[in-house]
């Protein structure tokens, strides 16, 4: 039995017992309750057994995984952390989640948090009077997720996990010698390429949850998903507001989609209207976009926007431009793009394009989370930290309408 059917299964039982309670079946309801506890017992000896089976067999300790992304330029080289093996994996959930809680760890449970978070720490630079310890993959996937579900410009931009600096070349064009057609005598030109770069460095993105003592004595299984909701809520407003308008450059902040073509010389990617939005306005925004972007492109506007301006736009006919389509991961399509509310975009602002080519983001430390405990006040603070840089790749995979009432 692996973690997560025993996980699944559990919860299952938990449900069927509220169901139960609440039907007023008591009797039944307890009959579960010990179905639970039995299942509790059943995988504890599971984890057990595996353990002494692994010690027996003389398990090696997990291999480091290299690091199996491209050769980049400029890349730092990093000590790779090692993930914990499959089944150590399992055991190091529930050895995070009772360092978290403040609960005691079995010896097995000790060995494995120790394993992996001296080579997190070895790995990275950190206070050692107050060391970081590494979140679990599936609980760090857990908080990346939810912070892609509220802002889909994040969501849908290209993920690295590129440990160090991050140099991506981006072709800025060709100077000389583009196909052309020739007579028989004439040789091929030589082709010259203007290249750029975008470098993706360190910015620390940091959030902190205080919890009660009271509260965080809940049970394991609900409060790894209360850490994955208030981690994942909070971090994804950073990350989301920083996809669609962060400073990048000087700042501390990831560069926005906005900022990139704000700060173009003149402004080539951008169509301004002022009070009412029109067809034709839709029309110039898609017509700046580089037509090999075109197919995966969608449209990202806040919601008070969406509703209140693209959802009014009529054709010449006075027919709705936009068509309400609840299937396509937002909420209509105007164009056959997906039309997604995203609150990171600035109001009265409509960006257009195809994020996955033109947006990057590159985690280059992962999560990790310190504790600090407040014993007057009975609380418990969780600091959830990385290193998380983007930028705009090419800024023809977008364009933005701009309400000049608004800018």
């Amino acid at each position: 039995m692996t973690y997560k059917q025993y996980h699944e299964k559990r919860e299952a039982l938990l449900n069927e017992a509220q169901a139960l309670i609440n039907e007023g079946k008591l009797e039944e309801a307890k009959a579960k309750q010990a179905e639970v506890t039995a299942l509790d017992n059943e995988y504890q000896n599971i984890v057990t057994e595996r353990a002494n089976l692994n010690a027996l067999a003389g398990a090696p300790v997990a291999e480091p995984i290299e690091n199996k992304s491209v050769n980049v330029s400029g890349a730092r080289t990093v000590d790779v952390v090692s993930e914990p093996a499959e089944n150590e994996a399992e055991v190091y959930l529930h050895a995070w989640a009772a360092d978290m809680q403040g609960r005691s760890m079995t010896a097995q449970e000790k060995s494995v948090f120790d394993k992996v978070n001296a080579e997190f720490n070895n790995a990275y630079t950190h206070d050692t009077t107050n060391t970081a310890v590494l979140i679990p993959e599936t609980v760090a996937a857990g908080i990346w997720k939810r912070a892609e579900e509220m802002y889909p410009l994040y969501a849908d931009a290209r993920k690295y996990n590129v440990r160090g600096k991050l140099v991506i070349k981006k072709h800025t064009g060709i100077v000389a010698g583009d196909a052309a057609w020739y007579d028989e005598q004439t040789p091929t030109a030589d082709e010259q390429n203007a290249f750029g770069e975008l470098i993706l460095d360190g910015r620390e993105l940091s959030k902190a949850v205080t919890v009660t003592w009271k509260l965080r004595a809940m049970a394991m299984e609900e409060f790894i998903p209360f850490i994955i909701n208030e981690l994942g809520e909070r971090m994804g407003v950073a990350l989301g507001n920083a996809a669609a308008k962060g400073k990048g450059a000087a700042s501390l902040e990831p560069e926005g989609v906005e900022t990139a073509l704000l700060a173009e010389d003149g402004t080539p990617q951008i169509v301004t209207y002022t009070g009412e939005l029109g067809y034709a306005t839709i029309t110039e925004a898609v017509a700046k976009i580089h037509s090999s972007y075109l197919a995966g492109a969608a449209i990202y506007a806040n919601n008070s926007t969406v509703w209140g301006k693209l959802a009014n736009i009529m054709d010449g006919n006075k027919r709705p431009l936009f068509v309400p389509d609840v299937n396509g991961g937002g909420v209509g399509r105007i164009f056959g793009m997906v039309v997604k509310p995203d609150a990171g975009v600035s109001d009265g602002a409509i960006l257009v394009g195809n994020a996955f080519q033109g947006l990057t983001f590159n985690v280059n430390e992962p999560l990790s989370i310190t504790t600090e405990e407040h014993a007057k006040a009975r609380t418990t603070d969780y600091v959830a930290y990385a290193v998380v840089d983007g930028g705009v790749v090419d800024t023809k995979a977008f364009a933005m309408i701009r309400d000049t009432a608004e800018a």
